[in-house]
């Protein structure tokens, strides 16, 4: 796939100026972001010029509505294939789409998809990875970035073009889903789980097709819950 790249020196946020200035299939990177965030009413702390700050306009063109967690999975999966090319440990995924190492996240994603009809019009994906920056002073619980796992500094744009074709082979592969679920971040283990009022004890079993959590509680009991239904306790 072939993108457009456009490099900014500071705005709100990559995905805001995608929504307003992006064609085609384009790329936007942002040294800074005023006001970066994640999902939610999150925001993202990143240090001026030490991370990766960017967001992809995309034309997913041969997906369904329906299908749309699929994108969220193959960025997901890029995402760890093209971290361990950089260090020697596992990386996973929490649901639905934070990227850990070992309990600490290295990245997050969100990913705004605007539908016409039954079909996805176009998406785009906001990523912010930790890359260089040395030390977190915000009340997030539990950032890390590269240099802190390897020590040295990284060439975020090397690793921009790296992880643009991972995405592109995750996205035509046949194996994504079954990849993405492999990776789950506490898959298959008992870990504590809060819902809207309680904490509970569950063992992650499964991701649907639509993107739903799949938990077997203590007791047997299956629970399905949608994005921000769960949280994982951490």
């Amino acid at each position: 796939m072939e993108w457009q790249i456009v490099h900014l020196d500071e705005t709100d946020s990559t995905n805001h100026w995608l929504r307003e200035h992006g064609e085609g299939d384009m790329v936007v990177v942002a040294d800074y972001q005023t006001a970066g965030r994640g999902c939610g009413t999150n925001r993202w702390e990143s240090e001026r010029g030490r991370n990766l700050l960017f967001s992809m306009l995309f034309h997913p063109t041969q997906l369904s509505a329906a299908s749309q967690f699929f994108i969220s999975q193959a960025v997901s999966v890029a995402l760890c294939e093209t971290l361990e090319q950089y260090i020697d440990r596992r990386v996973e995924i929490k649901w639905p789409n934070d990227i850990y190492v070992d309990d600490r996240k290295i990245c997050g994603i969100l990913i705004e998809n605007r539908l016409q009809g039954s079909v996805i019009r176009d998406s785009i994906i906001g990523i912010g990875l930790n890359v260089n920056q040395r030390v977190f002073v915000s009340d997030a619980p539990n950032p890390v970035s590269l240099y802190q796992l390897t020590g040295q500094e990284t060439d975020s744009l090397q690793l921009l073009d790296r992880f643009l074709l991972a995405f592109d082979s995750a996205f035509n592969s046949k194996t994504t889903c079954f990849t993405y679920k492999e990776r789950l971040f506490r898959r298959g283990k008992d870990s504590l789980y809060k819902g809207k009022t309680t904490c509970f004890t569950a063992r992650l079993m499964d991701v649907l097709p639509d993107g739903r959590l799949l938990l077997v509680d203590h007791e047997g009991k299956e629970r399905l819950y949608a994005f921000k239904e769960v949280q994982f306790v951490i």
